[in-house]
């Protein structure tokens, strides 16, 4: 028998703390211990083997919301040496047609609401197998009281999970990560956080976005500690939960934690058991991060993205305020350089491509090798990002590579403008793109979403008359945007980033 204990956590954590809890559902407070997790794996896994046939590199996908039973599925699946495909549940039967024809999956796992847009599938995306959720998770505790397949098949090397990323154009690409990066992007976080056994944290980002799994989730689980699993964003909930759970951590992105400070729940929330907060996804406004101070809760600015970890930066508590904007430094075991468009290495605050090397890179793109080798070249991962190091050796985030655009001959980074944006009082939200001109080439057009109140006490022109002052005050004429535009809400993706391509 293969145990492979290096990858078996959960049977190293079944025997070592059997009764801590691994999992809590936020809503029903339905627990199971590292003990029971254990054996609902290899249920899971027996299920899957004799009643659906599946093996080494088969796909299975999933179509759930957050649900206790897509980690145990996650963790079944590991056992058989099987790969993971969760997918968007908001996306259209025509987007999912696509995802399902690239992975092939040999079963799809989906919860009982998913019926209808699962029946809406093409001719033969309708042949794949299908099986409720619910009706697995009845199977395996059905499974658990008698003998069940304890192997565990997976090895190192092998892919584990497909996680589909849109992108800025195109069809959504899969990365695809193995055992090695998730382990690697664990030590790393556990390393630069402190996680710990006794660590527990409200989890909130849907499970088909790396933010789901990876942040916290998979690191958590490797370390024995507790994961609080909530079906999507709840504001309230989330700061009852870190109150009455008293979590040591809590993860979300700047809008996320805009919504939470803006809660009712926030004032009277007892967070004293949180060392931090991290936040993730674009720079967190100075003014938000002074609000959750003044709670007593320090902020740890972070980057990441699927292809590699998704944990890479990471910005001490302590320079949140001083460093504000940063991204900080690179997490262990993570190689980083900064190049210009010819490949050479930049000087200190130039801007150039951040690229990344380290054991947490991903294998590569599902069935794209064109986009896998445009993306790792020479054993580097180029992100697309574009960055800056500054002369204490912080790293700064001003764009990615395909969102700059040039007026007039100058490069025009977005995220710096939405910095000077969001420091103006009354912006809430803020995003910046490129618009075509005929004088200049391109010029800036921000979209901003505005507190009520700050209207309340000037007309619309004349707030965004006062705000293109602010700005030509704060940045040099070529990077202040030509048009404003004011919007009720910036469209945003399931993890709560801005999306720009629905701008344009």
């Amino acid at each position: 028998m293969n145990e492979n204990l290096e990858l078996d956590w959960l049977k190293r954590w079944a025997r070592y703390a059997p009764k801590s809890i691994a999992l809590c559902d936020g809503h029903s407070n339905e627990n199971i211990t590292y003990e029971s997790f254990y054996k609902q794996a290899c249920a899971f896994a027996s299920v899957l083997k004799n009643k659906y046939k599946v093996g080494p590199g088969d796909r299975v996908a999933l179509l759930a919301q957050n649900e206790l039973s897509s980690i145990v599925l996650f963790f079944a699946l590991q056992r058989l040496g099987a790969i993971l495909v969760p997918v968007n549940f908001r996306l259209t039967a025509r987007e999912l047609d696509y995802i399902f024809s690239d992975s092939k999956p040999k079963l799809l796992v989906h919860s009982e609401e998913f019926l209808p847009l699962t029946q809406q599938l093409n001719d033969e995306n309708l042949k794949i197998p299908t099986s409720y959720l619910s009706n697995l998770k009845n199977l395996s505790l059905a499974l658990e009281s008698k003998q069940v397949a304890t192997d565990f098949v997976g090895q190192f090397e092998d892919p584990v999970l497909i996680l589909y990323t849109s992108g800025t154009t195109g069809f959504p690409k899969g990365a695809l990560l193995n055992h090695r990066g998730i382990f690697w992007n664990s030590i790393s976080t556990s390393l630069r956080l402190n996680v710990q056994q006794t660590d527990s944290a409200v989890i909130f980002l849907p499970l088909f976005h790396t933010g789901g799994w990876n942040v916290l989730t998979t690191p958590f689980l490797h370390r024995g500690a507790k994961v609080i699993l909530l079906k999507k964003f709840d504001a309230d909930l989330i700061l009852k939960l870190s109150s009455s759970e008293k979590c040591t951590l809590l993860f979300g992105v700047p809008t996320t934690m805009d919504m939470m400070a803006r809660s009712p729940e926030f004032a009277k929330a007892d967070l004293s058991s949180l060392r931090y907060a991290i936040v993730g996804g674009e720079p967190m406004p100075v003014e938000l991060i002074q609000t959750w101070h003044k709670k007593h809760v320090t902020i740890r600015q972070g980057y990441g993205l699927t292809e590699f970890g998704p944990n890479v930066f990471s910005l001490n508590e302590e320079d949140s305020i001083r460093k504000i904007g940063s991204i900080g430094f690179a997490n262990f075991y993570i190689d980083t350089k900064v190049v210009d468009e010819n490949g050479q290495a930049c000087a200190a605050n130039q801007v150039g491509e951040l690229c990344l090397r380290g054991p947490a890179m991903m294998m590569g793109y599902w069935n794209k090798p064109e986009a896998t080798n445009e993306t790792i070249r020479d054993g580097w991962l180029h992100t697309g990002d574009l960055v800056r190091i500054d002369d204490e050796g912080y790293c700064y985030v001003v764009g990615r590579k395909k969102e700059m655009y040039i007026s007039g001959a100058e490069n025009v980074y977005p995220a710096e403008i939405e910095q000077v944006l969001y420091h103006f009082e009354g912006i809430q939200e803020a995003a910046v793109i490129g618009v075509p001109d005929p004088q200049w080439g391109e010029v800036g057009k921000a979209f901003v979403a505005v507190n009520k109140s700050a209207l309340k006490m000037q007309s619309t022109e004349g707030f965004l008359a006062s705000l293109k002052d602010y700005c030509l005050q704060n940045l040099a004429k070529y990077k202040v945007p030509k048009y404003f535009e004011i919007i009720d809400e910036l469209p945003k993706s399931g993890s709560g980033k801005i999306l720009k391509r629905a701008l344009k």
